[in-house]
């Protein structure tokens, strides 16, 4: 009886450590890992940039007063298209004391001129008419006479001008205020009562509105210091904006600033392009916008996923891993490449394989265990 409970014992001991050992064998092995391959392909590849900015008028025109006064009546709004000459603001004249009196003072004093002069006039006609005072003499007093009653005509008007805004016989009043070129209206910062001011050589005066042809628009952005130099005027471009979506706009780069601008740290030049208008859409003076353009292109190229790519960390040289032998193998060489321009998805390769090459994906890893997973999962929560 002893011996049987022995070597039950044993056998049960015996049979706990094969479970056990096989328990930690299968616990503990991980299975391979299989890497898929790419062949490389021959496709054309194009370098771009994006650089930010918006959509603004190529001209912008601002309509001020050439004289101050108060704005009387406001008769457009913003948006409103108009010809050249058409009424947009008329302005009330506020006269300065000072130069109304001295404008009147100077009516005056040509009135008394005049009167002087005329009867000296009318003396010495009497007198030529009867043939006592030479030609010549009665020439001198005729000039006189008529630049009399020139002078008083000149003050007079500049009377009215300081008083009214504009002379009695003028076609077109300076209170007028009109467009001067076609377009539509983007805006018109004053309202009616606004205290305005002429412009003239010290002063550019209040702007009473801005007007720009919204069908010549143009993109301005900036690009970095990087990339200018591989621009050239002429570049094609596509044209996004942000305010329509799923619609793009061709245009031409036009202009590449000479001098950058540093901003954040990094040096940006100012670019340009003539954009082309669709009619069918409506755009609006300052759109935000992108500009997509091609710094770089290759036709017909090999190329192949820039994720195949690594890098050595002592050289910093590319290379890629080749499958030597059959797939089931999983045997591996390493090939430095030489690499051309890249789109951030394909990469050129210049030399170093070629079509026929496996090319080994290293984006390859081992599926985890649903057992695993739940054990980790329930661990991560425990703690």
């Amino acid at each position: 009886m002893n011996k049987i409970v022995k070597y039950s014992l044993i056998g049960l001991l015996v049979l706990g450590a094969l479970w056990a050992a096989a328990f930690f064998i299968k616990s503990n092995s991980k299975s391979s890992v299989t890497y898929e391959t790419q062949k490389p392909f021959i496709s054309n590849i194009e370098k771009k940039t994006v650089a930010t900015g918006k959509v603004v008028p190529e001209d912008e025109i601002e309509i001020k007063p050439q004289i101050s006064g108060i704005i009387d009546k406001i008769y457009l709004v913003e948006g409103d298209k108009v010809k050249a000459g058409d009424l947009i603001a008329v302005i009330k004249v506020v006269p300065n004391e000072q130069s109304l009196n001295q404008a009147r003072g100077r009516v005056r004093n040509a009135e008394i001129a005049l009167n002087n002069v005329k009867i000296e006039y009318n003396r010495n006609k009497a007198l030529f008419d009867k043939g006592v005072i030479s030609s010549q003499d009665f020439n001198n007093l005729q000039l006189q006479f008529d630049q009399a009653k020139q002078e008083l005509s000149n003050a007079q008007s500049d009377y009215q001008i300081i008083r009214v805004g504009s002379a009695g016989g003028s076609s077109s009043a300076n209170t007028n205020i009109r467009a001067t070129v076609d377009g539509t209206i983007l805006e018109i910062p004053v309202e009616e009562g606004d205290q305005v001011i002429q412009s003239n050589n010290f002063n550019d005066g209040t702007t009473i509105a801005t007007i720009a042809d919204l069908g010549k628009m143009i993109f301005e952005g900036k690009v970095d210091e990087g990339e200018v130099g591989k621009l050239q005027v002429g570049t094609p471009l596509k044209i996004s904006l942000g305010a329509v979506e799923g619609t793009e706009l061709d245009a031409k780069l036009r202009f590449i600033a000479p001098k950058g601008v540093e901003e954040t740290g990094a040096v940006q030049f100012k670019i340009e392009g003539d954009v082309e208008v669709n009619d069918s859409i409506f755009i609006r003076a300052g759109y935000s916008a992108n500009a997509s353009m091609v710094l770089e292109k290759r036709d017909s190229v090999m190329v192949i996923p820039e994720a195949l790519l690594q890098f050595d960390n002592k050289t910093d040289k590319p290379y890629v891993e080749v499958a030597v032998g059959s797939p089931e193998e999983q045997k591996f060489e390493r090939k430095d490449v030489e690499i051309g321009i890249s789109d951030g998805v394909n990469v050129e390769i210049i030399s170093g394989i070629t079509e026929e090459d496996q090319v080994k994906q290293w984006n390859q890893t081992e599926p985890i265990k649903k057992g695993e997973d739940e054990e980790d999962s329930e661990e991560d929560s425990e703690a």
